[in-house]
Protein backbone atom coordinates (compact mmCIF):
# COMPACT_ATOMS: atom_id res chain seq x y z
CA UNK A 1 0.00 0.00 0.00
CA UNK A 2 1.28 3.23 -0.81
CA UNK A 3 2.50 5.45 2.40
CA UNK A 4 0.44 7.54 4.39
CA UNK A 5 1.57 10.95 2.86
CA UNK A 6 1.44 9.61 -1.16
CA UNK A 7 -2.22 8.10 -0.49
CA UNK A 8 -3.83 10.31 1.70
CA UNK A 9 -2.52 14.11 1.12
CA UNK A 10 -0.01 16.31 -0.61
CA UNK A 11 2.88 14.52 -1.52
CA UNK A 12 6.01 16.02 -0.06
CA UNK A 13 7.17 17.37 -3.27
CA UNK A 14 4.09 19.37 -5.04
CA UNK A 15 1.19 21.96 -3.24
CA UNK A 16 -2.07 20.33 -2.41
CA UNK A 17 -5.06 21.99 -4.77
CA UNK A 18 -5.76 23.79 -1.43
CA UNK A 19 -2.62 25.25 -1.68
CA UNK A 20 -2.68 25.98 -4.87
CA UNK A 21 -5.94 27.66 -5.27
CA UNK A 22 -4.90 30.17 -2.61
CA UNK A 23 -1.82 31.33 -3.75
CA UNK A 24 -4.33 32.18 -7.16
CA UNK A 25 -3.83 29.23 -9.50
CA UNK A 26 -6.25 28.46 -12.50
CA UNK A 27 -6.53 24.14 -12.17
CA UNK A 28 -7.33 22.21 -15.34
CA UNK A 29 -8.60 18.49 -14.03
CA UNK A 30 -9.36 14.68 -15.73
CA UNK A 31 -12.97 14.39 -14.78
CA UNK A 32 -13.29 10.31 -14.55
CA UNK A 33 -16.88 8.27 -14.32
CA UNK A 34 -16.26 4.76 -16.18
CA UNK A 35 -15.15 3.28 -12.60
CA UNK A 36 -11.50 2.02 -14.48
CA UNK A 37 -8.63 2.12 -12.11
CA UNK A 38 -6.53 1.89 -15.00
CA UNK A 39 -8.31 4.58 -16.79
CA UNK A 40 -7.95 6.51 -13.87
CA UNK A 41 -3.58 5.82 -13.50
CA UNK A 42 -3.70 6.76 -17.68
CA UNK A 43 -4.98 9.55 -16.97
CA UNK A 44 -2.96 10.78 -14.35
CA UNK A 45 0.45 9.84 -15.97
CA UNK A 46 -1.05 12.30 -18.60
CA UNK A 47 -0.06 14.96 -16.29
CA UNK A 48 -3.22 17.10 -15.46
CA UNK A 49 -3.56 19.47 -12.13
CA UNK A 50 -6.25 17.18 -10.56
CA UNK A 51 -7.83 13.99 -11.42
CA UNK A 52 -11.79 14.02 -9.99
CA UNK A 53 -13.74 10.83 -9.22
CA UNK A 54 -17.50 11.07 -9.98
CA UNK A 55 -19.23 8.84 -7.90
CA UNK A 56 -22.46 10.68 -7.97
CA UNK A 57 -22.80 9.40 -11.64
CA UNK A 58 -19.98 7.11 -12.51
CA UNK A 59 -19.23 3.77 -12.05
CA UNK A 60 -16.89 3.76 -8.45
CA UNK A 61 -17.40 1.27 -6.06
CA UNK A 62 -15.66 1.76 -2.61
CA UNK A 63 -12.96 -0.97 -3.91
CA UNK A 64 -12.43 0.70 -7.36
CA UNK A 65 -12.27 4.22 -5.18
CA UNK A 66 -9.50 2.41 -3.21
CA UNK A 67 -8.08 0.90 -5.80
CA UNK A 68 -7.73 4.01 -8.10
CA UNK A 69 -6.09 6.52 -5.54
CA UNK A 70 -3.77 3.60 -4.77
CA UNK A 71 -2.37 3.52 -8.38
CA UNK A 72 -2.20 7.54 -8.66
CA UNK A 73 0.10 7.17 -5.14
CA UNK A 74 -0.14 10.64 -4.80
CA UNK A 75 1.50 12.01 -7.81
CA UNK A 76 -1.65 13.93 -8.60
CA UNK A 77 -4.15 15.17 -6.60
CA UNK A 78 -7.41 13.37 -6.14
CA UNK A 79 -10.34 14.57 -5.61
CA UNK A 80 -13.93 12.81 -5.10
CA UNK A 81 -17.52 14.22 -5.91
CA UNK A 82 -19.46 12.65 -3.67
CA UNK A 83 -22.52 10.99 -4.43
CA UNK A 84 -24.54 13.62 -1.70
CA UNK A 85 -23.88 16.09 0.71
CA UNK A 86 -23.95 13.30 3.93
CA UNK A 87 -20.95 12.52 6.97
CA UNK A 88 -20.36 9.03 5.26
CA UNK A 89 -19.99 10.29 1.80
CA UNK A 90 -17.76 12.83 2.55
CA UNK A 91 -15.92 10.76 4.78
CA UNK A 92 -15.66 7.31 3.04
CA UNK A 93 -13.92 9.39 0.10
CA UNK A 94 -11.97 10.73 2.43
CA UNK A 95 -10.84 7.75 4.25
CA UNK A 96 -9.94 6.05 0.84
CA UNK A 97 -7.25 8.98 -0.06
CA UNK A 98 -9.42 11.60 -1.46
CA UNK A 99 -7.12 15.06 -1.20
CA UNK A 100 -10.59 16.83 -0.83
CA UNK A 101 -14.30 16.72 -2.25
CA UNK A 102 -16.64 18.10 -4.41
CA UNK A 103 -20.33 17.71 -2.89
CA UNK A 104 -23.22 18.50 -4.59
CA UNK A 105 -26.40 19.69 -4.92
CA UNK A 106 -25.91 22.65 -1.89
CA UNK A 107 -28.73 24.87 -1.76
CA UNK A 108 -28.02 27.01 1.38
CA UNK A 109 -25.26 28.38 3.45
CA UNK A 110 -26.34 25.79 6.10
CA UNK A 111 -26.19 23.02 3.36
CA UNK A 112 -22.57 24.10 2.37
CA UNK A 113 -21.53 24.57 6.43
CA UNK A 114 -22.72 20.20 6.97
CA UNK A 115 -20.35 19.81 4.11
CA UNK A 116 -17.19 21.50 5.66
CA UNK A 117 -18.22 19.59 9.00
CA UNK A 118 -18.31 16.79 7.63
CA UNK A 119 -14.74 16.93 6.07
CA UNK A 120 -13.10 18.39 9.26
CA UNK A 121 -12.13 16.19 12.29
CA UNK A 122 -13.32 17.59 16.01
CA UNK A 123 -13.17 19.84 17.33
CA UNK A 124 -13.28 21.97 14.10
CA UNK A 125 -16.03 19.11 12.14
CA UNK A 126 -17.68 15.83 12.65
CA UNK A 127 -15.51 13.67 10.44
CA UNK A 128 -15.02 10.18 12.56
CA UNK A 129 -11.40 8.94 12.13
CA UNK A 130 -10.58 5.36 10.63
CA UNK A 131 -9.87 4.26 7.11
CA UNK A 132 -7.06 1.57 6.12
CA UNK A 133 -4.79 4.76 4.64
CA UNK A 134 -5.08 6.90 7.25
CA UNK A 135 -4.65 4.99 9.95
CA UNK A 136 -1.05 3.57 8.78
CA UNK A 137 0.14 7.02 10.17
CA UNK A 138 -3.20 8.69 12.11
CA UNK A 139 -1.45 11.54 13.80
CA UNK A 140 0.64 12.53 10.46
CA UNK A 141 -2.70 12.32 8.58
CA UNK A 142 -4.34 14.24 11.02
CA UNK A 143 -2.57 17.23 10.73
CA UNK A 144 -2.28 17.10 6.86
CA UNK A 145 -5.72 17.01 6.78
CA UNK A 146 -6.60 20.18 8.37
CA UNK A 147 -3.46 22.11 6.29
CA UNK A 148 -4.78 19.90 2.66
CA UNK A 149 -8.29 19.06 2.42
CA UNK A 150 -10.36 20.73 -0.04
CA UNK A 151 -14.36 21.21 0.28
CA UNK A 152 -15.85 22.11 -2.85
CA UNK A 153 -19.55 22.52 -2.64
CA UNK A 154 -21.83 22.59 -6.40
CA UNK A 155 -24.23 24.92 -7.42
CA UNK A 156 -26.13 24.11 -9.51
CA UNK A 157 -30.41 24.47 -8.76
CA UNK A 158 -32.01 27.64 -8.75
CA UNK A 159 -32.23 27.47 -5.00
CA UNK A 160 -28.67 27.41 -5.06
CA UNK A 161 -28.19 30.21 -7.70
CA UNK A 162 -30.97 32.68 -5.16
CA UNK A 163 -28.24 31.83 -2.40
CA UNK A 164 -25.12 31.74 -4.02
CA UNK A 165 -23.63 35.03 -2.13
CA UNK A 166 -24.41 33.62 1.46
CA UNK A 167 -22.85 29.92 -0.07
CA UNK A 168 -19.64 31.40 -0.88
CA UNK A 169 -19.32 33.26 2.28
CA UNK A 170 -19.07 30.34 4.66
CA UNK A 171 -16.16 29.91 5.91
CA UNK A 172 -14.26 26.32 5.66
CA UNK A 173 -16.13 26.32 1.81
CA UNK A 174 -12.47 26.38 -0.52
CA UNK A 175 -13.90 26.07 -3.63
CA UNK A 176 -17.55 26.80 -5.37
CA UNK A 177 -18.57 24.70 -8.61
CA UNK A 178 -20.65 25.23 -10.72
CA UNK A 179 -22.71 22.12 -12.17
CA UNK A 180 -23.96 23.30 -15.46
CA UNK A 181 -25.61 20.33 -16.33
CA UNK A 182 -28.32 20.44 -13.73
CA UNK A 183 -28.48 24.35 -13.73
CA UNK A 184 -29.62 23.97 -16.86
CA UNK A 185 -32.23 21.43 -16.53
CA UNK A 186 -33.77 23.25 -13.44
CA UNK A 187 -34.19 26.63 -15.75
CA UNK A 188 -36.34 24.96 -17.41
CA UNK A 189 -37.11 24.57 -21.37
CA UNK A 190 -38.91 27.81 -22.04
CA UNK A 191 -36.60 30.82 -23.53
CA UNK A 192 -33.13 31.14 -24.66
CA UNK A 193 -31.80 28.37 -21.68
CA UNK A 194 -28.50 29.17 -22.90
CA UNK A 195 -28.59 32.93 -22.38
CA UNK A 196 -30.18 32.38 -19.06
CA UNK A 197 -27.46 29.69 -18.01
CA UNK A 198 -24.94 32.25 -18.99
CA UNK A 199 -26.49 34.52 -16.99
CA UNK A 200 -26.85 31.79 -14.01
CA UNK A 201 -23.52 31.50 -14.02
CA UNK A 202 -22.28 34.93 -14.38
CA UNK A 203 -24.15 35.61 -10.81
CA UNK A 204 -22.47 32.90 -8.91
CA UNK A 205 -19.19 33.69 -10.18
CA UNK A 206 -19.48 37.30 -8.95
CA UNK A 207 -20.60 36.31 -6.02
CA UNK A 208 -17.74 34.11 -5.27
CA UNK A 209 -15.62 36.89 -6.30
CA UNK A 210 -17.20 39.09 -3.97
CA UNK A 211 -16.89 36.39 -1.33
CA UNK A 212 -13.07 36.09 -2.08
CA UNK A 213 -13.75 32.56 -2.42
CA UNK A 214 -12.26 30.79 -5.74
CA UNK A 215 -15.17 29.40 -8.76
CA UNK A 216 -15.38 26.82 -11.07
CA UNK A 217 -17.22 25.33 -13.72
CA UNK A 218 -17.99 22.20 -15.61
CA UNK A 219 -16.43 22.43 -19.20
CA UNK A 220 -17.24 19.80 -21.60
CA UNK A 221 -13.99 19.87 -23.32
CA UNK A 222 -10.53 21.31 -23.65
CA UNK A 223 -11.80 24.04 -25.49
CA UNK A 224 -14.35 25.06 -23.42
CA UNK A 225 -12.18 24.52 -20.64
CA UNK A 226 -9.70 27.27 -22.04
CA UNK A 227 -12.23 29.73 -22.75
CA UNK A 228 -14.01 29.48 -19.05
CA UNK A 229 -10.22 29.73 -17.91
CA UNK A 230 -10.00 33.33 -19.89
CA UNK A 231 -12.94 34.36 -17.84
CA UNK A 232 -11.81 33.85 -14.76
CA UNK A 233 -13.32 30.49 -13.50
CA UNK A 234 -10.29 28.71 -11.15
CA UNK A 235 -11.28 25.06 -11.53
CA UNK A 236 -12.23 24.15 -15.24
CA UNK A 237 -12.48 20.54 -17.02
CA UNK A 238 -9.72 19.70 -20.01
CA UNK A 239 -11.14 16.20 -20.44
CA UNK A 240 -13.28 13.64 -19.26
CA UNK A 241 -13.46 9.86 -19.72
CA UNK A 242 -16.50 9.10 -21.16
CA UNK A 243 -16.32 11.96 -24.44
CA UNK A 244 -12.29 10.45 -25.03
CA UNK A 245 -13.56 7.40 -24.88
CA UNK A 246 -16.14 7.61 -27.25
CA UNK A 247 -14.44 10.31 -29.06
CA UNK A 248 -12.04 8.01 -29.72
CA UNK A 249 -13.82 4.94 -30.85
CA UNK A 250 -15.81 6.72 -32.90
CA UNK A 251 -13.25 8.29 -34.70
CA UNK A 252 -11.89 5.47 -35.51
CA UNK A 253 -14.42 3.50 -36.77
CA UNK A 254 -15.75 6.39 -39.00
CA UNK A 255 -11.90 6.53 -40.65
CA UNK A 256 -12.55 2.86 -41.64
CA UNK A 257 -16.14 2.92 -43.09
CA UNK A 258 -17.31 2.64 -46.53
CA UNK A 259 -16.95 6.40 -48.06
CA UNK A 260 -20.74 6.54 -48.95
CA UNK A 261 -21.15 6.53 -45.13
CA UNK A 262 -18.87 9.27 -44.03
CA UNK A 263 -20.73 11.90 -46.35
Amino acid sequence: MPSPARATRAAPDRASCRARLESGDSLACAWLAMGSPALVEAAAHAGPDLLVLDLQHGLFDRRDLEAAIGAVRGDVPVLVRVAENRPLAIGTALDAGAEGVIVPLVESAEEAAAAVSAARYPPHGIRSGGGVRPLADFAAYVAGCARDTLVAVMIETKAGLENAAAIAAVPGVDLVFIGTGDLVLCLGPDGDVKARCEEACAAIHAACEAAGTPCGIFTPDVDAALARRAEGYRLVVAANDIAVVNEGFRRAAAAFAPAEARR
